[in-house]
């Protein structure tokens, strides 16, 4: 739950390992909003877009709650955790088996003004 002076977005079930997005969000970890929309949309990372668009909820978010616009707001708390393993199977040479984890993330951030 979140608090008078912040506002959460969350994304949950993203198609994309936890250890990746860490990259992208280690990166803007405590940044204001509008340093950290700007190094998301040229950083090359493949979550980043992802990342992008839960930031940009966030901002909505928080103007739905009257905490300001997205220059006055910056980046509280910021993390992802595992989602759940979809198991699948590889065949490989002499009828054995290798199993391949597509792994998921549920990412939070959460923004409180500067």
């Amino acid at each position: 739950m979140s608090t008078p002076g912040e506002a959460v977005a969350k994304n949950r079930f993203i198609k994309v390992s936890p250890r990746k997005v860490r990259f992208v969000i280690d990166a803007i970890r405590g940044m204001d909003v509008v340093k950290a929309q700007s190094y998301l949309t040229f950083t090359r990372r493949g979550p980043a877009p992802i990342v992008l668009k839960t930031l940009n909820s966030a901002v909505s978010n928080a103007q739905q709650k009257f905490l300001g616009e997205s220059k006055d707001l910056k980046i509280e708390k910021i993390f992802v955790d595992q989602g759940p393993i979809m198991k699948r199977i590889q065949a490989r040479a002499m009828g054995r088996a290798y199993s391949i984890k597509k792994r998921m993330s549920h990412l939070t951030i959460v923004l409180t003004r500067k």
